[in-house]
């Protein structure tokens, strides 16, 4: 009981914390309401869950010195540079296109917005540079823990997933908060789109620097 409350705590206090996701859905559900944004969050529940699975199953690709996993955070810096100049290119508009090899861009709005936003947040998941390591962080605290205990756990994982951004979804997307938001809208997505390419810059720094200081050793 213990490890459990130590494991769902650290990570429900992980999606506490405002990223590349929260933002992504929190921007879905103010400009097409919750009930496309809701596919936002299927789509990042869904690459949360590849990491969960790649961390449980103890693969070396986690590895914060893997080419991969270096790659992967390389990847997501790109993904965050796209999405945070997206978001100041359409601030105050109502769409945005669909990252590469989501959908094809099109003058007209999407056959299936909820589709679109589906694979945003896939994409999203998959290319936050921080999940990889925060999954393989979690499956350390589990050395010994039997296959039904990891199925438990990364079950009850995605579970939280999708049900806190289900929530974020459905607060930011009530009538009464789009109002509200409707003209600090366009506002809100500078500040994010500056967010996101900040935090796109700061992790190829920090992957010099930690380079940098393992060379020095």
């Amino acid at each position: 009981m213990q490890q459990f409350l130590l494991l769902a705590s650290v990570h429900f206090l992980a999606l506490l914390s405002p990223g590349p996701d929260f933002f992504l859905v929190a921007r879905s559900a103010l400009v097409s309401g919750w009930r496309t944004a809701s596919g936002a969050c299927v789509g990042i529940a869904v690459g949360n869950a590849v990491f969960i699975a790649a961390a449980f199953a103890g693969l070396a690709v986690l590895r914060a010195d893997s080419a991969w996993f270096i790659t992967v955070q390389l990847a997501g810096c790109g993904f965050l540079l796209y999405m945070g100049l997206l978001f100041l290119r359409h601030a105050g508009r109502h769409g945005m296109p669909a990252p590469p090899g989501s959908a094809p861009m099109q003058p007209r709005p999407p056959r299936c917005p909820w589709c679109q936003a589906a694979a945003q947040g896939l994409l999203s998941a998959l290319l936050n540079p921080k999940n990889a390591l925060f999954y393989a962080s979690l499956a350390a605290l589990l050395p010994d823990a039997g296959t039904a205990v990891k199925l438990f756990y990364a079950g009850w994982m995605f579970s939280v997933v999708l049900l806190w951004d289900l929530l974020v979804a459905a607060m930011i997307g009530h009538p009464v908060v789009l109002r509200r938001f409707t003209r600090a809208l366009p506002w809100l997505e500078r500040i994010t789109g500056v967010l996101l390419i900040g935090l796109a810059v700061s992790i190829p720094m920090s992957l010099g620097w930690a380079w940098a200081t393992a060379a020095g050793h």
